[in-house]
């Protein structure tokens, strides 16, 4: 249906030299729409070389297949130039998302560790441990390793970047 990877959610270079106005009123067209129309729609060049409008949304299982399968391709061949085209899609449709910031107070980790020959990863060394652990859960055996604090009382916020 669509003829090459280039084409996927992106503008034509005609556009912007001023060549198909067709084109250029279609683009003019799809960024007054409300968001989520603007998110679900897109302008497609087909093998013949004609534009259309097509909203993703309404696309057939083997339609939308064939869509996926040029993105990933187009992905997979250049991943900076994909990665670029699709941020200049999310600022033709105005997309603004969250920053989203990560807290955390008072973090521990610790991590039950057997010490010496008993943290080889070896074939006895894991059925005695994987015993043990058993054994640990049914509050049988209290278990010969030490644990291990890898941290204790963190609080921090990472913030996004822009």
């Amino acid at each position: 249906m669509w003829n090459s990877a280039e084409n996927v959610f992106a503008r034509s270079g005609s556009f912007r030299e001023g060549g198909d106005d067709e084109e250029a009123l279609r683009w003019a067209a799809l960024e007054r729409l409300p968001t989520y129309a603007r998110v679900q729609s897109g302008i497609f060049r087909n093998v013949v070389g004609d534009t259309m409008e097509i909203d993703v949304g309404e696309l057939e299982a083997k339609e939308q297949k064939l869509l996926l399968d040029r993105l990933v391709s187009s992905a997979d061949d250049d991943p900076d130039q994909f990665f670029d085209r699709m941020r200049r899609r999310f600022d033709a449709v105005a997309l603004n998302f969250r920053n989203i910031e990560v807290r955390f107070q008072n973090l521990k980790v610790e991590a039950f560790v057997h010490v010496g020959s008993r943290a080889l990863p070896t074939i006895p060394n894991f059925v005695f441990n994987t015993t043990e652990a058993l054994f640990r859960q049914m509050r049988i055996y209290k278990g010969q390793g030490s644990k291990l604090m890898i941290l204790d009382n963190i609080s921090r916020i990472v913030r996004p970047s822009n």
